[in-house]
């Protein structure tokens, strides 16, 4: 049976993130990099299609799991009626080339073991070719090696234990015991097939590596709000989607899990989204991690360098601006839900908030003191100059709804913060620009929202002018400075979403229109994490701090055993939905648990970007 997307944990090496679920097979992992094919894919068919199992003999899910401590290191533990034995799922800091490190460890008893690999490369599609390419001195133990090479990717399993090669089906076996005290390593490399086979590493000098990286990371957090075992889990989840060689941050680990189960809103989200700039960065800085900000705040200005009216809303990790979408259509799709997608169709939309997102992210960084060179305030202006020419331009909006183009409301007020960001440079940091044209045309951006993005007989905000539909995303306007948190407005806004967008007692982002159809299906979804911890911070906002935090509580309490949320909730069916981990839905704990703690300064207010006009 197929496991939930709750049922997994991750491991990774801060280039690729490997899913490991509870009976202890790695059902998807890309290499070398976490945009790249992958070589395990049942996540998203079935096991003719990749994955490596390390479990007892007699199967069955593990009976507990957990990180060590606050590292990414897995520790997974069976029960049997023989004994007790865990296995310990690690990728330590990149070398040379990429490792996944399974070590087996005996606790109690003696329990009969079984090691399957199935490696298939692009996607599930290639069966590599295997070999038994002898024995190799790792450490103190003679480990056993088996290659399998396929194009341009090769593998190398090394292990201690005997391994059976079967052409016929592609796969490497193992069959081993392990008693209290035994220590079992796998070490899984991949490397270029045209390039020299590298050495495994050493699986106990990578162990202490891993953990000695971690906890050196977490230990560099600055938090002292409340629930800080929770935003550090996320932080670190965060930090595990983070491509280490620019800077970017991936949206998730994942394609193509789906939005509704057997639905048809599969999407790659392996790719890094500028609407998550500010988010993120307020995120990091309002933690401590400065470098981390930095890295995303400079591959930000490196990926929208060049022609404004270019801007993409994603890039690629390394920046790349093309991500041309296709269907893999060798793969089912989890639990049946097709097409599965690689690229994304979308990053050729115009979605005018990410100028606003942009220009907000830049300012925060720089009121922040990160170190800038001179050209940032010069690519801020260029991307204002277009803003200017096209904020009332229709577009496709936060969501990427992939019917016709709209007024989005949200699309407009980002605008407006991104010019108020810009007056604001001007204002407190003495940077050159024609200021009095600025603060005009913010002005006239916010009357026009103000005049047809509000329903006063009903007293909300609505998605786009003239719709009678809500939006999610509406409760941002006073978290950027739109409108003070006890206009009557935005209370009206608040109440409005909160009761025709909950779905017991969680968001949806919007009602889907006849018209924002998927392959000419409408489509279903589920609640969407990241707009219910919007709410938690409108409802502190607007002063129902005691309903702020009690969904907060059952926020985390949607988080699965490892501290782990995906994309969306189904609260018919209790499952989590969409790809996973979801940067966007981590970032939302972070920067609500700040914001509920009363901690003040980055990550819990953008507001300070301007002054409220008495409009």
């Amino acid at each position: 049976m197929r496991q939930r997307i709750e049922d997994y944990g991750i491991v990774g090496d801060l280039r690729t993130v490997a899913l490991v679920g509870r009976d202890g097979s790695v059902e998807w992992l890309c290499l070398p990099d976490i945009d790249d094919p992958a070589c395990f894919a049942a996540l998203l068919g079935d096991e003719r299609h990749g994955f490596w199992r390390i479990a007892p003999a007699q199967g069955g899910p593990c009976t507990r799991r957990r990180y060590r401590g606050e590292t990414l290191v897995l520790e997974s533990e069976w029960d049997t009626p023989e004994g007790h034995v865990r296995i310990i799922d690690l990728m330590p800091p990149r070398g040379r080339t990429p490792d996944l490190v399974r070590i087996v460890e005996g606790v109690s008893g003696r329990v009969a073991m079984r090691s399957e690999m199935v490696p298939r490369f692009d996607y599930g599609h290639v069966r590599p070719w295997l070999t038994d390419r002898g024995d190799t001195l790792l450490g103190s133990h003679l480990h056993g090696t088996v290659g399998a090479v396929a194009g341009p990717d090769a593998l190398s399993l090394s292990t201690p234990v005997p391994q059976e090669v079967s052409v016929e089906d592609g796969a490497v076996h193992s069959r081993f015991e392990v008693s209290a005290g035994d220590r079992v390593a796998f070490v899984l490399t991949h490397h270029r097939s045209h390039e020299p086979e590298p050495e495994p590493v050493d699986p106990e000098r990578a162990l202490a590596a891993t953990v000695d990286h971690w906890e050196d990371w977490v230990g560099r957090t600055r938090y002292r709000g409340e629930w800080p075992d929770a935003v550090r889990r996320s932080l670190v989840t965060l930090k595990s989607l983070t491509y280490a060689p620019t800077g970017g941050i991936a949206a998730a680990a994942t394609t193509s899990l789906p939005e509704t189960i057997g639905g048809v809103r599969n999407w790659d989200y392996r790719y890094c989204w500028l609407r998550d700039a500010s988010f993120t960065l307020l995120a990091l800085l309002g933690t401590g991690h400065t470098d981390e900000a930095k890295a995303w705040r400079e591959w930000l200005l490196r990926a929208v360098a060049g022609d404004p009216t270019q801007l993409r809303i994603m890039y690629g990790l390394d920046g790349r601006r093309r991500l041309p979408e296709s269907t893999l259509d060798w793969l089912p799709g989890y639990e049946g839900s097709a097409p599965v997608r690689i690229g994304n169709g979308a990053a050729s939309q115009l979605q005018l908030d990410v100028w606003g997102e942009t220009l907000v992210a830049l300012h925060l960084a720089r009121s922040d003191e990160l170190a800038e060179d001179v050209d940032t305030w010069n690519l801020q202006k260029s991307l204002l100059d277009f803003l200017e020419g096209h904020w009332d331009d229709d577009d496709n909006g936060l969501w990427e709804v992939r019917g016709p183009r709209r007024p989005f409301v949200h699309s407009r007020v980002m605008a407006w913060a991104g010019v108020s960001a810009m007056v604001r440079g001007v204002e407190r940091f003495g940077l050159d620009g024609p200021v009095d044209r600025w603060r005009a045309l913010r002005d006239e951006i916010r009357t026009d929202v103000l005049t047809r993005g509000y329903d006063a007989e009903r007293n909300t905000f609505t998605q786009f002018y003239g719709s009678e539909g809500l939006d999610a995303s509406l409760l941002l306007l006073p978290r950027v400075g739109f409108l003070p948190w006890d206009d009557h407005r935005v209370v009206g806004t608040v109440d409005a979403v909160q009761r025709e967008l909950s779905h017991d007692g969680l968001l949806l982002r919007y009602h889907t229109h006849a018209d924002d159809r998927v392959d000419g299906l409408p489509g279903d979804e589920g609640t969407f994490l990241v707009c219910s911890f919007w709410l938690v911070d409108a409802l502190h906002g607007i002063g129902r701090d005691a309903e702020a935090r009690a969904l907060f509580d059952r926020l985390l309490s949607l988080r699965n055993d490892l501290g782990l949320l995906a994309e969306e909730y189904d609260v018919r069916t209790g499952r989590q939905l969409g790809n996973v981990p979801q940067a966007f839905s981590h970032v939302g704990l972070v920067n609500s648990a700040r914001i509920l703690s009363g901690i003040r300064g980055p990550g819990t207010d953008t507001a300070g970007m301007h002054e409220h006009p008495g409009q």
